[in-house]
Parts: C-alpha cells; structure tokens; sequence
C-alpha cells in the first residue's frame, strides 16, 4: 500500500469530488480523479486505484437512484459503449491518450458554446436519436478506456434531451456503472492492477460513501433549470483541461 502522506493529500480531495460526480452531481468531475492523483503517482497507476474505486462508488450510486433512469437511453448508448471499449483495447498500443483528451476536450468546448449561443434558453428537450446514441455512446466507451474521459462524451448526448434530473443522474449512474465493470478485463489484461494498487484503494474506500451520497443529497435539492446550468458549466474547465493535459504530453 502507498504510505506517502503527499499522495493521500491528493488522492482524498480527488475520491471526494469523484464521488459527488457519482451521486450524479455534474459527471464531468469524474474526470479530476486521474490528473489529481497523477500529481503525485503516475497516471497509469492513478487508473488503477481508481477504478475498483469508481466501482463502489457505483453500487452505491445504484443503490440512491434505483428504478431512476431513461431505459430507452440506456438501451441505445450501452451496447455502443461496450463496442468502445472493445475498441479501446484492441487499439490500446497505437491510441494516443493524450489526442483523444484534445479532441474530447474540443468537443467539450463546441457542445457547450452551441448551447450558450443557441439552446440556453430553450425549454423544448431535444428528441431522441438512436444513430446519435451509439455514436456518443461508443465515443465515451471509446474515451472512458483509453484516457478516463467518457463523461463530456456521454453529456453531449443525454443533456439535451432535458432529463428530470433524477432521471438523467440515474441514467449516467447505471451507464458508468456498466461501462466501469466492462474495462474490468481489459485493464486486468493490461496489467493496470497490482498488490499495491489495489491495498491502496482499499485503504481509500472510506471516502466514497461520503462522497456519493453527498453528490445523491444535492442533485435532489437543486432546482433543474440550475441543476443543468451548474453540469453544462463543468464542462469549460474540464474541457480545457483536456485540452492542456492533451498538448502538454505531446510537446513533453
């Protein structure tokens, strides 16, 4: 297990705002996990205890939300998931991370600057698009295995169709949730967990009940007109977030 005061200084806040996204309070800050523990740890193992992490997170998540959530979103956008992942993995020795973290960060930054140009104030939800689904559904499977971003991918879709927000935290909580367990065996065949990495998670696993119901306690009490403001908000930093962690490894 890691020792290191410096990285639990990190890896804490990291589990904390990891959890409110899981309570399905802005899915966007799922992605601060990896960058924030990779501070201290590299990023490949970062992944590695986040996971088994993510996954608690998620049965409890489940657990708050269920019966919640959009079938019919769910049963376009799964499927195209799993088929992302499959396809992470069979290309995970020639995929960039850090290409596919500037072009999600991209799309991040398009989706939210259409809506703040044209659909803020739009009431009407958009309808829903089976095509649209599997092709941001494979697109966060895709994003989520190779670099931890299938969250902005998986919003550009399902916010415009203006969810009730228990429904639309119900419905990323079980979208995730199947996504997380599908990388199981791809990250184990990858060799992503070790003794250590998965003590140290062990050890981190008190923060995640806290934080998910935190992130439960919230999205029940806001109002959905600030509920979808505060989610669309998230995405300009994560979004150039991306996009800087993206060019920063590429010009290292």
């Amino acid at each position: 297990m890691i020792t290191d005061p410096w990285f639990y200084c990190a890896a804490i806040p990291a589990v904390f705002l990891v959890g409110l996204s899981k309570g399905g309070f802005g899915g966007t800050m799922a992605l601060v996990g990896v960058p924030m523990m990779a501070l201290v740890i590299s990023p490949v193992a970062a992944a590695g205890i986040l996971l088994p992490i993510l996954i608690l997170m998620d049965l409890i998540a489940l657990y708050a939300w269920r019966g919640t959530f959009s079938k019919t979103v769910l049963a376009d956008m799964l499927p195209a998931s799993v088929l992302g992942i499959s396809l992470g993995y069979l290309t995970s020795a020639y995929a960039p991370p850090d290409a596919v973290s500037i072009v999600v960060g991209l799309l991040s930054l398009w989706f939210v600057t259409n809506w703040f140009l044209h659909a803020r104030h739009a009431m009407t939800p958009v309808p829903e698009n089976r095509r649209r689904a599997w092709a941001w559904g494979v697109g966060a499977g895709y994003g989520s295995f190779v670099a931890h971003a299938g969250g902005p991918t998986f919003q550009i879709y399902v916010l415009p169709l203006r969810l009730a927000p228990p429904v639309y935290a119900g419905t990323a909580v079980v979208f995730f949730a199947v996504t997380n367990v599908a990388k199981l065996i791809p990250y184990y065949a990858l060799g992503q967990f070790s003794y250590e990495n998965l003590a140290t998670s062990l050890a981190l696993f008190p923060v995640a009940p806290i934080a998910t119901f935190c992130g439960v306690w919230l999205v029940k009490r806001l109002e959905p007109e600030l509920f979808y403001r505060i989610v669309y908000g998230l995405l300009v930093p994560v979004g150039l977030k991306l996009i800087y962690d993206g060019l920063t490894a590429i010009s290292a």
